[in-house]
């Protein structure tokens, strides 16, 4: 019960102090959005994510490598009409391996990841919570305590 009322009260302080968690967002989705292009925001968010010790090993740019594809796939391609969709995979040693030592059937979040995307020059975080995934794990703790670090690291990161 304390754990369920420690949630309670993190989710509602994620969705009074954010500047938008929609409500339609997955609960294994962290989705936080802010009125400023991706240009304006990624460098930021970068550096938040290493200052909390979430060091980026690879950025993908995702938007980038579909449009290869866009005469391929016509009609199909990009319907929500998304000027930018980019990633950042990153790690923080210290928590995989608190991490490997409780569970390491949940090494398939190192790394971790989130993604930016942008429409219409504003741009959208998303972060996938391992705490949801590892809800039954052992290192269930230390994945709340890595969603929170993160969480706090972008909301950083788009100010």
């Amino acid at each position: 019960m304390k754990i369920a009322a420690r949630w309670f009260v993190f989710i509602g302080a994620v969705f009074f102090l954010g500047s938008a968690i929609a409500a339609e967002s997955p609960a294994g989705v962290y989705r936080q959005h802010v009125n400023k292009p991706l240009s304006a925001v990624y460098d930021k968010v970068y550096q938040s994510l290493e200052d909390a010790r979430f060091f980026v090993v690879f950025e993908p740019n995702i938007g980038a490598n579909l449009s290869r594809f866009s005469e391929k796939w016509g009609d199909d391609y990009n319907k929500n009409n998304l000027t930018a969709l980019r990633s950042m995979v990153f790690c923080n040693g210290w928590y995989a391996n608190k991490v490997s030592n409780l569970d390491p059937d949940m090494l398939g979040f190192c790394p971790l990841h989130l993604s930016l995307i942008e429409r219409d020059g504003e741009t959208t975080v998303l972060f996938n919570r391992p705490s949801v995934i590892a809800k039954d794990s052992p290192a269930k703790d230390v994945f709340v305590e890595i969603e929170a670090e993160v969480i706090e690291a972008i909301k950083k990161g788009l100010q």
